[in-house]
Parts: C-alpha cells; sequence; structure tokens
C-alpha cells in the first residue's frame, strides 16, 4: 500500500513502514526509546513487533487493557515510569496498541515534559483506520468519553497489517463500524464497496479510509468546521457506550458496536431534519443490523443516555450539536435536535 502523506505526519503501511521506523530512530538520536503497549498488545503483538524494531531502550512499560483504564490514573503511571527511568525531551514514545494506547499514550507523551515526541503503530483495525490518525489524544473523566486531552500529531503513524491475525472477529467488526462511517460521510461509492465485505477483506480496504479521515483531518485540524463530520454517530454513540461502560450489569459495548447503533439513530434524525430518503434510512439500518447484534433498551436506559448527550465535546452555548446526513456519502455539520426525536429514533432502532 502507498503511504499518505499530510503537512504534520506521513502514515505509512508494511515494509515501508519498518524501513521509514528504523531510519527515522537511527537519523534522531533519541536520549531514549520507550515502547508502550497493554496487556494484549504485550502478549500477542510484542514478538511481532520485534520483528519489525529490535532495540527499544528500556523495556516495555505494560499498562492494563480497556477502555475503563484510559483514565488520569493510568497517566501518572505512565508519567511516573517515564520519570523513573530517566526520560527527558530527547526521549521519544511508541505507542502499540489498540485506541486506548494510542489515544493515551499520545497524551502523556504531548504533556511529559512539557512534550515529547511520539509514533502510533496501531495493532486494531478501529486503531488503524480512526484513533491513530488525526492527532486527537485523550482520556476518559469518569465515563465521560475523551474529556481531557489535546490535539497533537504524531511524528508518524505505521500499519501493519499482520496484527489483525490477533483480533477476535468482535475486535474487527468494532473497527469496520468505522469503516462503514467514513462512506457514509464521503463517499457512497466506498459504502457501496464495503457492505458487500467478508471480514478477510477488511485489511484491503484500510487505506481508503485512512484517506478519507486524513483528507478531512489535513482541511481542518483543529475540528472548527468540516473535521466535525467524523462525528457522525459519535453524539448519541458516545453517549451509549458510557452507559453501557458503567452499569454494573449490562455488557460493556466496544466503540464500534455503539457508534453503529448511534449511527442508526442518527440516520432517523438525518431522515427527520436533513432530508435523507427513506431508503436511504433503511439501508443503513439493514445493513447495521445485519453486521451487527441488537441491544435491547428499557425507558430508564434511554431516559439516561440523552440526559448524558449535554457531557458531549461537541455542544456549545448549551446546544447539542449533531452531524447528520443529507444523503448516502454527504454529512452536514451542526444540527440542533429537538429533544422529542430523541425517544423517536430509539423506538425506530426497536421495531
Amino acid at each position: 500500500m502507498e503511504s499518505v502523506t499530510s503537512e504534520a505526519h506521513e502514515i505509512l503501511f508494511g515494509e515501508l513502514a519498518k524501513a521509514t521506523l528504523q531510519q527515522y530512530l537511527a537519523q534522531n538520536q533519541y536520549s531514549k526509546i520507550f515502547l508502550l503497549v497493554d496487556e494484549n498488545t504485550n502478549e500477542h503483538c510484542l514478538e511481532l513487533f520485534g520483528n519489525l524494531y529490535h532495540d527499544p531502550t528500556e523495556p516495555p512499560i505494560i499498562i492494563k487493557a480497556g477502555e475503563v483504564n484510559k483514565n488520569i490514573q493510568t497517566c501518572v503511571d505512565v508519567w511516573d515510569a517515564l520519570s523513573n527511568l530517566n526520560g527527558d525531551r530527547k526521549s521519544i514514545l511508541l505507542n502499540l496498541g489498540g485506541g486506548v494506547v494510542t489515544d493515551l499514550g499520545g497524551f502523556v507523551a504531548s504533556t511529559f515534559k512539557r512534550g515529547i515526541d511520539f509514533i502510533n503503530i496501531p495493532t486494531t483495525l478501529l486503531a488503524m483506520v480512526d484513533a491513530s490518525v488525526g492527532g486527537k489524544t485523550g482520556v476518559d473523566l469518569g465515563v465521560l468519553k475523551n474529556q481531557v486531552g489535546v490535539i497533537n500529531q504524531p511524528k508518524m503513524v505505521l500499519i501493519f497489517t499482520e496484527f489483525l491475525k490477533t483480533l477476535e472477529n468482535r475486535q474487527l467488526k468494532s473497527g469496520f463500524a468505522e469503516m462503514l462511517k467514513h462512506g457514509l460521510i464521503a463517499d457512497r461509492t466506498y459504502w457501496n464497496d464495503l457492505i458487500h465485505l467478508d471480514k478477510d477483506e477488511y485489511k484491503n480496504h484500510i487505506q481508503k479510509s485512512v484517506v478519507i479521515k486524513n483528507s478531512i483531518v489535513e482541511q481542518d485540524p483543529t475540528e472548527q468546521n468540516i473535521r466535525k463530520k467524523l462525528n457522525f454517530g459519535h453524539t448519541l454513540g458516545h453517549a451509549i457506550e458510557s452507559y453501557f461502560l458503567e452499569h454494573p450489569t449490562k455488557k460493556t459495548l466496544l466503540h464500534g458496536e455503539a457508534i453503529a447503533i448511534g449511527m442508526i439513530l442518527e440516520a432517523y434524525l438525518s431522515h427527520k431534519l436533513t432530508g435523507m430518503s427513506k431508503i436511504d434510512l433503511e439501508e443503513i439500518k439493514k445493513i447495521f443490523l445485519v453486521n451487527y447484534d441488537k441491544v435491547n433498551f428499557t425507558k430508564e436506559d434511554i431516559e439516561i443516555i440523552i440526559d448524558l448527550l449535554k457531557h458531549d465535546k461537541k455542544n456549545s452555548h448549551g446546544n447539542i450539536n449533531f452531524v447528520l446526513l443529507a444523503e448516502i456519502g454527504n454529512a452536514v455539520t451542526d444540527i440542533k435536535v429537538p429533544f422529542n426525536l430523541f425517544k423517536e429514533a430509539f423506538a425506530y432502532y426497536k421495531e
């Protein structure tokens, strides 16, 4: 696959990524090269990464896996590790993992010693097509998603599709939700291609998703206008993800699973508010329900999820701002949604 280049950094694939990493680290003469992993990537990906790059100057820093550990306390643990290992401003942090590792590792690097360099090496499909690209870093505040963070670009993103072999099907499908989102917001032809894929074909379309996201980010790095389109499905999706994360008896949803529900709900809002056709709405619902298990929401669940919307990062001046679709392949931003439509959207999902 060809590399994807932006003003901030390159996104490189396969053998070119391997060669570039080795050359970059040799040329820049970092005082320390740190490697951040979680329990899963330490067990399943570290040996494979060792075949790509053999010489971090310190043993890996290991954090606990899972969204529940994407918090300030974990950051403190990593900051302490960097400090105890004599990290300085000429150190670099390599983030080897999924979205939790790249989000948290990027934030840790951006704030340690007022900022050290970092490189993202995503190991999940979700991180390859979404989390590791675009420079968003940060952690959750309690169960509220990504409330603390900064936008800061990595030196490069290195994508090795070999890591996908370490993932169970549920994780692959979580990443696939973000790929489907890219088609919905930007490219109907891409959407049409994706909805006919087998899971073994996901890796052949990673570059296309990266190109779509990178193009949007390059036009609007700090999310003042067009980058907001990448949030389609995420306003309600993040509230759903947060609710299931904190609930003591409900099964936690993966990011892509929650966003898939969010995209059905926000497709319904699009039909009501921004002119998307009933045909497009029904197609979106059908595709997501074929690929993702339906979740049962009680009346109480829905009320709490709607209440969580007030914490969404995209809110301003007391308004909840949505990204909706005019049609498949064409997103519109900053749409205000009447309160009564939220319950209607859930009712449509449950039909």
